[in-house]
């Protein structure tokens, strides 16, 4: 299998730009989406509630997104073989008109009454994005750019750097709760309310607000581009701490709270067979330019 090249979604070209919102739209056509959207919201596990954590607020968020990523990627390339995600950089690609939000490929942000996408064609309006999987009743999709009511600003290179730094992948208690390890710092979890809270990847659903503010946020097509980005960034750690693996290695002791909740590095991940140790090594399959 060819190695496939994920490009910054500001340097696709127009061809690139309609190849990709075509096969998006036929993957939504062929009711595919909606499953993944419905696999997102299954595995939305939190802290708080029992059983495993596969997807949030736990070691394998970056290895189960990696997956899920690559799961969309082939469908959209049973489409078009050409079709490969582009990525997000939310550190240089601030403003609410840039690339993605642009009329030719996610649309702009939602009306202030009711949040509704109205341009682009994802727009509801187009008739071909409704969605149909959700936490809400609204059929057409929502966006609230930088949170009109409440502003928060998107994070900064600044606050990326610190999670790169960390050398370690992970720490106990191995949840929302780590203080240190990259994974944490990446996904987002702080402490303290409010836009306190929020930092990395947890701020980006923030900012897009609508339907990325939670489990159903792979409604709106920029979570593929914004998780491209995050998975980037696991790279960019890889090489930065050379040797580093993903951790925990084995599962915690049975008498840790976190036991049977979290996979190890070589447990299955469901909802998939494979393991956060087959996911550490993309290079046969994908680059980042």
């Amino acid at each position: 299998m060819a190695v496939h090249t994920r490009k910054n979604v500001t340097a696709l070209s127009r061809s690139e730009r309609r190849r990709l919102v075509e096969a998006l739209l036929a993957v939504k056509r062929r009711g595919e989406y909606d499953e993944f959207v419905r696999m997102h919201i299954e595995h939305y596990v939190s802290d708080g509630e029992g059983g495993l954590r596969t997807a949030h607020m736990t070691p394998s968020f970056l290895p189960w997104h990696r997956q899920f990523l690559l799961e969309l990627e082939r469908a959209l390339q049973r489409v078009d073989a050409a079709v490969t995600v582009p990525y997000w950089d939310w550190t240089r690609t601030r403003g609410a008109s840039a690339a993605p939000w642009t009329e030719d490929l996610l649309g702009g942000n939602g009306r202030r009454s009711d949040g509704q996408v109205t341009t682009g064609p994802f727009a509801y309006a187009g008739g071909a994005w409704t969605i149909k999987e959700s936490v809400t009743d609204a059929e057409y999709l929502m966006r609230d750019l930088g949170r009109h009511r409440d502003p928060i600003g998107l994070p900064t290179r600044a606050e990326l750097d610190r999670a790169l730094a960390e050398p370690l992948y992970d720490v106990a208690p191995w949840n929302s709760t780590s203080a240190k390890g990259f994974r944490n710092k990446l996904e987002g979890w702080g402490r303290g309310t409010g836009s306190a809270a929020w930092h990395t990847h947890n701020r980006v659903h923030r900012w897009v607000g609508g339907h990325m503010l939670g489990g159903a946020s792979v409604n709106d097509p920029v979570f593929w581009m914004h998780h491209a980005f995050v998975d980037l960034q696991w790279t960019r750690w890889q090489q930065r701490h050379r040797g580093a693996r993903y951790l925990p290695a084995r599962q915690p002791g049975r008498g840790d709270a976190q036991h049977g909740r979290i996979v190890a590095r070589e447990e299955r991940m469901p909802p998939w067979n494979v393991t956060p140790a087959d996911m550490e090594d993309v290079s046969r399959l994908y680059r980042y330019v």
